[in-house]
């Protein structure tokens, strides 16, 4: 069957969806390969998502591995943790609180291949109120622009990359704005991607703590910093690839 891939979510407080989202991961990598693992990265959440876990290790002791942090250490951290600790070839990753669904890693996996080495998803239709649907927009073409960021939606925390794309490149980000950095990080190093359509639902659980005014202003704040390091200093950076980013190339994993 297909080549290894790692899926992991990073969940803070999602003790309420994390547990379908590990079901669904576990359901559709068994169709797509025999070599899988899946992983959690739990950051320092205070509901009943380590006993969800700890559950879900005794339904997958095979498959699943937790990684835990004691403290919150924000999205950038959970994230650096996933991929740290990922050990396939390529690695999935999508958020846990269930806004998308991790049956459609089927649809990124099927678009990867030797030519590829990022399959970025988009939203189709963004499933928020109003007033999230005009920030994130507004985001998404800020960021595009200042950080001259090719793919469609930056905010799409739902991919699909070759690990070995990170074995020369390090994130510094311990916020949202982590994505910016991973996206731009890898489009400079030659990275190739991909993109496909995935959806998006509303989230029935909890609370974003991205749209909070303070968390806004931080996310601003964040985005200048990364911004004067990466577009005003720029540094040198390693190549994957000769090949620039090619987002229409798609071929079989398989």
């Amino acid at each position: 069957m297909g080549p290894g891939i790692s899926a992991f979510f990073p969940a803070y407080n999602d003790g309420a969806t994390i547990a379908s989202m590990v079901i669904n991961a576990v359901r559709v990598l068994e169709s797509l390969t025999d070599d899988y693992e899946v992983i959690v990265v739990d950051d320092g959440s205070r509901d009943s998502t380590p006993e969800v876990l700890a559950e879900l290790c005794r339904l997958y002791p095979d498959r699943l591995r937790v990684e835990t942090h004691a403290r919150n250490s924000g999205y950038g951290g959970a994230l650096r943790s996933g991929l740290a600790s990922a050990t396939k070839d390529w690695i999935f990753y999508t958020d846990g609180d269930a806004q998308y669904d991790a049956r459609e890693l089927a649809l990124l996996v099927r678009r990867a291949g030797p030519d590829v080495d990022v399959v970025n998803g988009y939203k189709i239709a963004r499933a928020d109120p109003l007033y999230r649907k005009v920030i994130g927009a507004l985001y998404n073409v800020f960021v595009k622009a200042a950080f001259g960021i090719h793919i469609r939606d930056v905010d799409c925390d739902f991919r699909l990359m070759r690990r070995s794309c990170f074995e020369s490149l390090e994130l510094k980000s311990t916020s949202g704005t982590i994505c910016v950095e991973m996206i731009k990080k890898l489009q400079d190093a030659g990275c190739r991607f991909d993109e496909v359509p995935v959806h998006h639902f509303h989230r029935s659980v909890g609370r974003s703590q991205f749209f909070r005014p303070y968390w806004l202003l931080k996310t601003f704040l964040d985005l200048l910093s990364l911004w004067r390091e990466l577009m005003w200093r720029r540094p040198v950076v390693s190549q994957v690839s000769s090949a620039a980013p090619r987002p229409d190339k798609a071929s079989s994993l398989h």
